[in-house]
């Protein structure tokens, strides 16, 4: 007689999966809001709009994940790092329009279900929600060994904001002579890591462990930093119109991100030597001989954000922030220019 199969022994837990359900409830639910209709378990999520609050409301919803650095998440054993970056990540990129986040749900897809694990990636999650004035309102949790190794995961995030209609940023009221401030990054944020492992654990032959005395921390530490989340020091400055444009610099670099919120006829331009580029790119641009174009594609290279600001606002900005002077608008053809 044939061994009997089921769906654990085809690579699924479904007690696993359940349990770890179990773990994130409470972590889900410490970030409700009277806004959440309906509870946790249910097939969809339901939020209400406090109409008060919006008299014209414009939603702004984006979805992104953080990639291959997951990798540094399991070869440090520390998960709850990556739910926070996640988090700011997509809060970032909605920011970018004027738009507050409402809520937010992840996606994980992982090889196999590790309840305490998964619990590690949504209560970082949820402090971040919580960071950011968010509800984590609901999620997936997909165990597939067929598509990723014991191990292996993979953290996607979805969110909702919201931004009065005539309050939408859209780059559009940017003109020569304003004035381009930068807000420092916490490290890589989410980007470039495909190349900074190969760089740090292929051609420099570190271990997550190796203690870096310029960046007077392990390279495992140091490439976990959280991605910064700009929310709480540019809301204020939404909310009083302050801000022409704001680009979130994540893959791409300054130029494949700035010259998205550019209009034609214009260029910012951007002085380079405006800020000190953090010890941890010099360490992989020399680590893995990186051209200096190239690493300015890859990686922020120390600026997280870039707001556009009339220069009658730039002061008040500079005084209620920690952004600094990094370039200006110009006449020209060529979106961006690094000088």
């Amino acid at each position: 007689m044939k061994n009997k199969l089921d769906y654990k022994k085809a690579g699924v837990d479904i007690d696993a999966g359940e349990k770890a359900v179990e773990l994130i409830k409470p972590l889900a639910k410490s970030t409700f809001t009277k806004n959440v209709v309906a509870d946790i378990g249910s097939f969809g999520a339901m939020y209400k709009l406090d109409l008060h609050r919006w008299s014209h409301p414009i939603l702004v919803s984006s979805t992104d994940s953080v990639g291959t650095k997951v990798h540094i998440a399991n070869m440090m054993n520390k998960w709850d790092t990556v739910g926070q970056d996640i988090v700011n990540h997509c809060v970032n990129d909605i920011l970018t329009q004027g738009a507050f986040p409402l809520f937010f749900l992840d996606y994980i897809g992982i090889g196999k279900v590790v309840p305490e694990h998964v619990q590690e990636i949504v209560r970082g999650i949820s402090i971040a929600c919580k960071e950011n004035e968010c509800t984590l309102i609901g999620g997936e949790l997909a165990e597939m060994p067929s598509l990723y190794k014991v191990g292996d995961f993979d953290l996607v995030g979805t969110i909702v904001g919201c931004v009065e209609e005539d309050n939408v940023i859209s780059g559009s009221e940017i003109y020569a002579g304003d004035i381009l401030l930068g807000f420092s990054s916490t490290g890589l944020h989410t980007n470039g890591y495909t190349l900074a492992r190969k760089i740090v654990f292929e051609l420099m032959e570190l271990n997550p462990d190796s203690y870096i005395d310029e960046l007077q921390d392990t390279i495992g530490e140091v490439l976990l930093t959280v991605h910064r989340s700009y929310y709480m020091e540019l809301k204020s400055f939404i909310l009083q119109r302050k801000l022409k444009g704001i680009a979130h610099i994540t893959g791409g670099g300054i130029k494949g991100n700035l010259k998205r919120i550019i209009p034609d006829g214009l260029t910012a331009v951007i002085d380079t030597t405006a800020w000190d580029i953090p010890p941890l790119f010099s360490l992989l641009q020399k680590g893995g001989n990186v051209e200096t174009d190239e690493m300015f594609r890859a990686f922020n290279m120390g600026i997280g954000l870039i707001v556009v600001v009339d220069q009658a606002h730039v002061q008040d900005v500079l005084d209620d922030s920690d952004a600094f002077v990094i370039g200006s608008i110009k006449n020209g053809e060529e979106k961006v220019q690094l000088i």
